[in-house]
């Protein structure tokens, strides 16, 4: 399996909340994203979607050819810039969203390749098929389902991607462990997410809000 990771820093896991707290964070980031699908909350910060998507390493060419409503500006990178993808792939993108990565993935693989997101908040896939279904996209298929339990068979996927999303699992081994067994034998990763650099205070540890931003 080979390992992209966007950037240089030296990941340090570690496991900062209990069993019982991590049904809980789920439960919080489901719902917050769930708005943020839904329209209820403004999460542009102090730039456009555009600004923030040309900032994190996507380019015009691409925002202008996914769907209007794909691009929530919610990624930290543009993992199409190292996941090589090719024509004919199967692509899993762990943490879909709106569908940005998978709609930019599917013209990479073209009609004899697939692409399959997962994510666990109903509004985000319920707004993403209706973006495929309306736009013509005939080889993505938006799966609601955990990262952490792929609703997706063994040694399927050629690539998986993942952007800014896998921070946000309170179960990181398990999504590592899952990525593995969905990947075909010299399958690619190629993850684009934020990582720390330092050590994090014992109230931030325990701060849920944190996890949604």
């Amino acid at each position: 399996m080979k390992f992209s990771l966007i950037n240089n820093y030296k990941i340090k896991e570690r496991v900062y909340l209990d069993d019982t707290n991590k049904t809980d964070i789920r439960n919080v980031v489901r719902e917050s994203y769930g708005k943020i699908a839904d329209g209820k909350v403004n999460d542009e910060g102090c730039c456009g979607v555009k600004e923030i998507s040309n900032k994190i390493g996507y380019s015009d060419e691409e925002i202008l050819k996914v769907p209007e409503g794909a691009n929530m500006g919610l990624g930290c990178g543009n993992p199409q810039l190292f996941s090589e993808i090719k024509e004919g792939e199967i692509v899993i993108d762990l943490g879909s969203g709106g569908g940005i990565d998978c709609f930019l993935a599917s013209e990479a693989v073209g009609p004899k390749g697939y692409v399959i997101g997962v994510d666990m908040t109903p509004e985000m896939v319920s707004k993403s098929r209706i973006l495929a279904r309306d736009h013509g996209y005939t080889n993505v298929d938006f799966r609601l389902g955990e990262i952490e339990n792929l609703p997706v068979a063994d040694n399927t996927a050629d690539v998986i991607i993942s952007n800014c999303v896998i921070n946000l699992s309170p179960r990181k081994q398990r999504v590592y462990d899952e990525a593995y067994r969905v990947l075909k034998k010299g399958g690619r990763l190629a993850i684009s997410d934020i990582v720390l650099v330092k050590e994090l205070t014992e109230e931030m540890k325990q701060d849920e809000k944190l996890y949604c931003g």
